[in-house]
């Protein structure tokens, strides 16, 4: 016998159904953030090789407002988890379907394994292909938008270029991207100087890097080999749109090596019209005034304020 619904009854049950999809639509309250450059390591910790709040849901698709998925690439010895804490749930609320990956980790026990980036650059971006690649046919999007830092950065700009991602990245993100190398033509310096001494451009390279760790990390430094021949047709994709961030305080990209003037370039330095922004390579990561940067840059139809408060070095809270 089919239930009878009254007025009174109706009004209640239109009046739950507003009340379900505001507070399941609100996706702020979802998932909580912590600007933290550090946020994400309580998760590794619970759930090794796990996945943080709102990131990785092969379920997801992307929205009108939102058609591209983001792919958080994450710097050296950070991970899927270790790198991310503030972004994906952060971009998650936001409406966007976001995945991360931890690349190039070495093949050795947890917590060891979660420290990513540790493989030549080649080996890693060839993970990141594979793993656009799933991203793209789990979501049937056509392209999808990159959030890089650091040493992620340079694996996206090899992935665009040498491997088949021209034309499946929209918008690219990049946090203290050393786009001219690590520590830029200060390496000349220090080349330069060990040449003096008798000792080869090689060995020099190697002592800074613990390049037997840290395979990445040689070819990632200013005027390498590796570096010379990745810019050789130009630093940026032609048909990528990027947003570089950069600090005066960070340790190993400088401004004058991240901020790369192009057309198709926008370049944040996060001391101007902010003295307070002290954040370094680590916390620049992790600040709620950059990640404010960064949702700007993937929808810049519709902009946020960007803060100035002080930004701590280290953790970015």
């Amino acid at each position: 016998m089919p239930t009878r619904r009254t007025p009174g009854s109706l009004l209640i049950m239109a009046v739950l159904a507003m009340l379900w999809i505001g507070s399941s639509g609100a996706a702020h309250a979802e998932y909580p953030v912590t600007y933290n450059f550090f946020a994400g390591i309580p998760y590794e910790l619970a759930n090794p090789g796990g996945s943080l709040p709102g990131a990785n849901d092969w379920s997801c698709k992307p929205t009108a407002a939102h058609p591209d998925p983001v792919v958080l690439i994450h710097g050296t010895a950070g991970g899927a988890q270790t790198n991310w804490g503030a972004y994906a749930p952060l971009l998650a609320n936001e409406g966007y379907c976001v995945f991360a990956l931890t690349y190039g980790s070495l093949d050795v026990p947890w917590p060891l394994s979660a420290m990513g980036g540790m493989k030549p650059i080649p080996e890693s971006a060839a993970q990141l292909a594979a793993f656009v690649d799933r991203v793209l046919n789990a979501t049937g999007a056509a392209k999808v938008d990159f959030v890089a830092h650091s040493q992620g950065n340079t694996v996206g700009d090899y992935y665009i270029k040498r491997l088949g991602g021209h034309g499946k990245v929209d918008k690219f993100v990049g946090i203290a991207p050393p786009w001219l190398g690590i520590f830029g033509d200060q390496m000349n310096v220090l080349r330069e100087f060990g040449h003096r001494l008798g000792v080869d451009a090689d060995t020099v390279d190697s002592i800074p890097t613990m390049s037997a760790i840290c395979q990445a990390c040689p070819e990632m430094l200013g005027n390498s080999s590796f570096m010379n021949a990745l810019n050789a047709d130009g630093v940026y994709d032609p048909s990528v749109t990027y947003t570089n961030l950069a600090s005066d305080f960070d340790e190993a990209v400088w401004p004058s090596v991240a901020l790369v003037p192009a057309p198709n370039a926008t370049n944040v330095r996060m001391q101007d019209g902010c003295p307070t922004d002290f954040s370094d390579h680590m916390a620049i990561a992790g600040s709620h005034r950059g990640a404010m940067v960064a949702l700007n840059a993937l929808d810049p139809a519709h902009p946020r304020a960007v803060p100035c408060e002080f930004v701590p070095p280290f953790t970015g809270d």
